[in-house]
């Protein structure tokens, strides 16, 4: 609790009347209570105070707009107009509502401000959180005056957090709830009686917070990180909530109320004196909450409610109020967005800093008890002192002295397993610009590959490195990308946290943590001769994203000239240069095209030329993808992956197909024989009922289950079947019909509207002319169908389409959007051919915004072009759908036609495009 000025900033504030004006208000309502009496003025009363209201909310937005960093200001001048109106409202109930002209003394009242509120600074729809403190039991006037008060504020529709409490409640509440105690730590008187305040004031410091320090401190962090878990554990989460988020107002406020609560700051700036933060990092406190108030002031008003989650819908609002614009290669979303992540990491930083001085005044503090005369012992790693599990530097010249210690440091620190001292932290920062000296320094750069490719956490290092400003100043191209967001709904992290997770994932997949996750890669990574360019081509990556131009030629350019630096041989440097330059390569042919077609290897192999290139390339590739957030690896990208490597990798090691194409169909036809028992002649009833192709295309397992359906089927018009197919971490479905045009989009078109998503399609159709179509199929959020009612709704809806019982272009067109935000995004819909892919097939790609039923509307453009479709390959990037289809004409043959392809890229390009309705066929 704390008095401070008048919200915080009043004295600040200019032409408070221009807000709101309290004495020309205060004289209109006695003048409306004078002509009509208190109860029949009520409704002009609340006119007034809710025109009151609306105008300084009016006022504060065009300041804003005029002022659009301002957050402070704006911040502080929300708290003065809410004060203003609470004055009003109290003057008016006690003075005309239940005026009580000999109160006892238990008649007494106090009004105070607590939580963001009593700090003084609100957004525009803010909670409004008030106690009104009674001196003991609660009075019928008390009662009778704060019922009023509240019905005034809410007929104002304000959101007010209320609670009434004696003194005597004030201090059991508090001692009993870590939130109440927070709260009031911030009580701020705001009319009423200041007696009374003080009173409580005193009462809640001596009989609340005194001796219980620690206890307070321990629990706020524990809270601090739960809330960090629950919302993201990065502060580099592209949609970033701007008052809880990790880095966020938050975090600055646990900072101010720890403070607070053990050396009863009473502002931010009396943290100095403490010595929790040093000048520097004061100012760079005040800069990152200014900051975060400004955006969270202008989510405010853009969207008209409390809104804290900068979505990317309001991202490009709000870099457009507060002035960011466009820069060659980076658009004005990504700079506003990547200064905001500097500020969340400065946070960040500011938040261990002061941890760690906390953690140094208490155990300056003497133990008690058995404890007592016990200190933890000094000694001395590679001449850094170390104590308490913190290392430190002997002396205030230690880096400038040597800038080489500047990357030494971090690599001690990681051998030992040691934390960085607050202290050491600060000379870091400092200190960070004289590693510019050393960039070429061979003995530098040895030791920043030791830190980076460490066995040990190499995660954690680079992310103090990140922090202290070293990283982006001895490795420039990396500064140039940190703090850097990626405007999409893909990638989950700003692109430094990615690479840094990236590497701490290949770290863990080393050390054998994840094998479970990733099978593949913990075998591959004790197989391969590079182990440092696996290493530096994961930190290279990304490097050269927000330039103009394709990152990943220009990352394999930042190679050649880096790697020599780092003290690589030309062997080292041209495989690094290579890795980066093909990092996409393997998820995009695994994920985009057949991989049952042999070109698909074919050219694949001719890429990669090498088992050992294949290796490194696998290896980028899974943390590449795993790294890009939660949720966006799974089994199916893993088999798919797993698939590419063991076909390239046969390929590769024979240097040939290992057998003909007549052997592999006999060699497949024995597997499933063998897998079918008791059943195996199946496979010979059925031998001659499918062509090569199919047997060459679908694995053993799945076409054990074809013939069997095919087998129980009977010849029946239309058999449906359904199972969770685990291997592949979806739901295959089996569509069983007599061959006609258009079944494949109709099928598609039953499963978009039994709400599942189509991310493998195989289309097979046997000599006797019955189509066996299989479809892999998850839900919007990537995981299988696997109850029954799911499995029976497909089966229904699929028949339903091919029956003619439902609408299909109706009832797909009223679905919602599985992604409704994906139209903060520009995605122009493009259809691309390649006729060298397959030897067989023309291939189609398609990329366009992800939405419901996009499939079903494409594969019917290729239906109405008279095109066959023989697989489907679906993959999605956020709010991007990248839909490739194996195609042929009605006879079989590719499509070649430089007319016809025409022809065919406006009908898909038609069915992508939003803005074109579809028309139901006659």
């Amino acid at each position: 609790m704390g008095k401070r000025a008048e919200s915080g900033g009043v004295s600040r504030i200019q032409n408070q009347r221009a807000v709101i004006d309290r004495r020309a208000l205060a004289a209109a309502i006695s003048e409306g209570v004078e002509t009509s009496g208190a109860a029949k003025a009520r409704p002009a009363v609340v006119e007034l105070l809710r025109g009151a209201l609306a105008e300084g909310r009016a006022e504060i937005a065009r300041r804003l707009a005029e002022h659009p960093g301002a957050g402070h200001d704006s911040a502080e001048v929300q708290a003065f107009l809410v004060d203003q109106l609470i004055r009003l409202i109290h003057d008016h109930v006690i003075g005309d509502v239940y005026p009580a002209p000999n109160r006892t003394s238990g008649e007494r009242l106090s009004v105070m401000a607590v939580g963001g509120y009593g700090r003084g600074e609100m957004a525009p729809h803010s909670d409004v959180d008030v106690a009104f403190i009674t001196p003991g039991k609660q009075t019928s006037w008390c009662e009778q005056v704060i019922e009023a008060t509240l019905y005034f504020l809410w007929d104002l529709g304000l959101k007010v957090g209320h609670s009434s409490r004696s003194l005597d409640d004030v201090v059991r509440m508090a001692k009993s709830d870590l939130t109440i105690r927070t709260a009031l730590l911030e009580g701020r008187y705001v009319w009423g009686d200041q007696a009374l305040f003080d009173e409580a004031q005193s009462r809640f410091w001596a009989e609340v917070v005194a001796g219980t320090e620690r206890q307070y401190v321990s629990e706020k962090l524990a809270e601090r990180n739960d809330r960090h878990k629950r919302l993201g554990d990065s502060r580099y989460v592209v949609e970033p909530n701007v008052k809880e988020g990790k880095g966020g107002l938050r975090d600055l406020h646990t900072l101010y109320w720890i403070g607070k609560y053990i050396h009863h700051v009473r502002d931010v700036s009396e943290l100095v004196d403490v010595g929790l933060l040093s000048g520097s990092e004061y100012r760079a406190f005040r800069r990152a909450e200014n900051f975060f108030w400004a955006v969270r002031c202008h989510l405010h008003t853009i969207t008209g409610r409390a809104e804290d989650r900068l979505t990317f819908d309001l991202q490009r609002e709000v870099a457009a109020r507060m002035q960011f614009a466009d820069r060659p290669g980076k658009s004005a979303v990504e700079r506003f967005m990547q200064y905001f992540f500097l500020q969340a990491k400065r946070v960040g930083h500011l938040t261990g800093l002061f941890l760690a001085q906390l953690d140094e005044q208490f155990a300056r503090k003497q133990p008690r008890g058995l404890l007592a005369g016990f200190r933890a012992r000094r000694r001395v790693v590679k001449g850094y002192p170390v104590y308490g599990g913190k290392i430190t530097v002997p002396s205030d010249t230690w880096f400038t002295e040597d800038p080489v210690r500047l990357i030494e440091i971090f690599v001690v620190a990681d051998a030992n397993s040691l934390e960085l001292h607050p202290d050491a932290m600060r000379l870091a920062l400092r200190d960070a610009r004289c590693v510019d000296a050393v960039r070429t320094d061979a003995r530098a750069n040895a030791l920043f590959l030791d830190l980076l490719a460490s066995r040990h956490d190499p995660e954690t290092a680079l992310r103090w490195f990140n922090e202290a400003g070293v990283f982006g100043r001895f490795i420039p191209d990396f500064g140039r990308v940190n703090a850097q967001m990626q405007f999409d709904m893909y990638h989950h992290y700003t692109v430094d946290e990615h690479t840094i997770r990236a590497v701490g994932l290949m770290a863990r997949i080393e050390q054998g943590e994840l094998r479970k996750d990733h099978p593949l890669a913990t075998d591959l990574v004790h197989k391969i001769q590079h182990r440092r360019v696996l290493y530096v081509s994961i930190l290279l990556h990304d490097i050269a994203k927000g330039r103009r131009g394709d990152h990943s030629v220009l990352g394999a350019e930042v190679a050649l000239k880096l790697c020599p630096r780092l003290g690589m041989s030309d062997e080292e440097t041209h495989l690094t240069a290579w890795l980066v330059g093909q990092h996409l390569l393997m998820s995009a042919v695994a994920f985009k095209r057949d991989l049952a077609d042999w070109k698909t290897i074919t050219d694949f192999v001719a890429t990669v030329q090498s088992v050992e290139r294949l290796r490194l390339l696998s290896m980028l590739t899974i943390v590449d993808i795993r790294a890009v957030g939660p949720g966006v690896w799974n089994s199916w990208k893993r088999q798919l992956i797993h698939e590419l490597y063991d076909a390239a990798e046969e390929r590769l090691r024979l240097g040939h197909v290992q057998h003909g194409r007549t052997q592999r169909v006999a060699a497949k036809q024995a597997a499933v024989a063998e897998r079918l028992g008791a059943r195996g002649t199946l496979a010979a009833k059925y031998a001659r009922q499918f062509n090569d192709a199919y047997w060459i295309a679908e694995p053993d397992d799945i076409i054990a289950m074809n013939i069997t359906q095919l087998d129980a089927a009977g010849g029946a018009p239309l058999d449906v079947h359904c199972e969770y197919y685990a291997a592949r971490g979806a739901t295959l479905v089996t569509v069983i019909a007599a061959d006609h045009p258009g079944l494949f989009y109709r099928i598609a078109g039953g499963i978009h509207l039994a709400g599942g998503n189509i991310i493998d399609a195989r289309i097979h159709t046997t000599r006797g002319g019955m189509a066996v179509d299989n479809f892999l199929v998850q839900d919007p959020l990537g995981r299988p169908f696997s109850e029954d009612s799911q499995l029976a709704r497909i089966k229904t809806m699929i028949a339903d389409a091919l029956m003619g019982r439902v609408k299909l272009v109706t009832q797909l067109a009223a679905r919602p959007s599985a992604r409704p935000r994906a139209s903060a995004f520009d995605v122009r819909p493009a259809a691309e051919f390649d006729n060298q892919a397959s030897n067989r097939f023309t291939v189609v790609e398609v990329n366009a915004r992800d939405r419901p039923a996009l499939l079903s509307r494409l594969a019917r453009a290729l239906f109405e072009a008279k095109l066959m479709v023989h697989s489907a390959h679906i993959a999605t990037y956020g709010e991007r759908a990248v839909d490739t289809f194996y195609v042929t004409d009605l006879l079989g043959e590719k499509v070649d036609s430089g007319s016809r392809l025409r022809a065919v890229e406006k009908r898909l390009i038609e069915a992508a495009d939003e803005n074109v309705v579809e028309v139901a066929a006659a």
